[in-house]
């Protein structure tokens, strides 16, 4: 019987560190198109459709200046409240979602590999690129305000480091991808993880100074607590280097890259080794 011979195999990768860079530059099409789908689907079938991705951050920001600005009373560091929820909600959200979206990578996306074959880690990436599009709308809008606050009189401090922001956001993302993988790879098997991390998300973001500055935390023990948190120094960082109030630390910056680095190798590991038979499991 004469053998058959393949122009390509399709092996599970036996190192649970391999990522296949030239393999995912051979399916940046399909890449691509992962991305636009969930862009255009985001809010597919709705009456106002991509303008939810300018309501959402809106009515956040009008809910967030009325109870905690207006009602508990909570500074702002002199920073009008519009721009301080804003921009607090903008990057935490695109974290948010990123975690959100990456940790669901295998069960929502189970019928698409069971019947074809690309690199998984494909649909992580997909998920931190799709709400960077997001992100970059409200990151606009933020611009808007800021430029009105401005020409009107308002006193705006823009700091040097706002030339690391794509760094600082590329920690964020990578960050979430982690963070993503691990809880993408522990649902295959452990449903109730979903339920649970949707519970720590919600209280997460108590944790990071995204609705009050970490400067009114005068309590040192508290303080330390709330800095070990790895978002926060990015968050500060962002802040500082745009609106020129918050916190912007090298040691704590290098903090949250050293903890997205170990987690993201932790993840990989993880992922790769779930992803050679979580098929049989999800």
């Amino acid at each position: 019987m004469k053998e058959e011979k393949y122009d390509i195999t399709i092996t599970p990768k036996d190192r649970l560190l391999a990522v296949d860079w030239k393999e995912i530059w051979r399916y940046r099409d399909m890449f691509l198109l992962f991305v636009d789908r969930n862009f255009r689907t985001a809010y597919k079938q709705t009456i106002l459709g991509p303008l939810w991705f300018i309501i959402t951050p809106v009515l956040s920001v009008i809910v967030y200046v009325t109870v905690f600005g207006g009602i508990a009373g909570i500074p702002t560091d002199g920073v009008p409240p519009i721009l301080f929820y804003l921009l607090g909600i903008s990057v935490w959200g695109y974290f948010a979602s990123c975690v959100s979206a990456t940790s669901n990578s295998f069960v929502t996306n189970a019928d698409i590999f069971g019947k074809v074959y690309f690199p998984r880690i494909i649909m992580p990436l997909v998920a931190v690129t799709t709400n960077l599009l997001s992100f970059a709308i409200q990151i606009l809008i933020f611009a808007a305000f800021y430029i009105y606050y401005v020409a009107t009189g308002t006193e705006l401090v823009i700091h040097w480091q706002i030339v690391l922001l794509p760094l600082m956001i590329l920690i964020l993302a990578m960050m979430a991808v982690g963070f993503g993988m691990i809880f993408s790879s522990l649902t295959t098997k452990y449903r109730d993880l979903q339920i649970m991390l949707a519970k720590i998300i919600s209280l997460w973001v108590y944790v990071t100074p995204v609705i009050y500055p970490l400067s009114m935390v005068t309590n040192p023990k508290l303080h330390l607590a709330m800095s070990l948190n790895p978002v926060t120094p990015v968050v500060e960082a962002i802040k500082y280097s745009i609106l020129g109030q918050g916190q912007f630390s090298w040691i704590w910056l290098a903090y949250s890259v050293g903890f997205t680095i170990i987690l993201l190798i932790f993840g990989l590991m993880l992922f790769n080794k779930v992803q050679k038979s979580f098929m049989d499991t999800v």
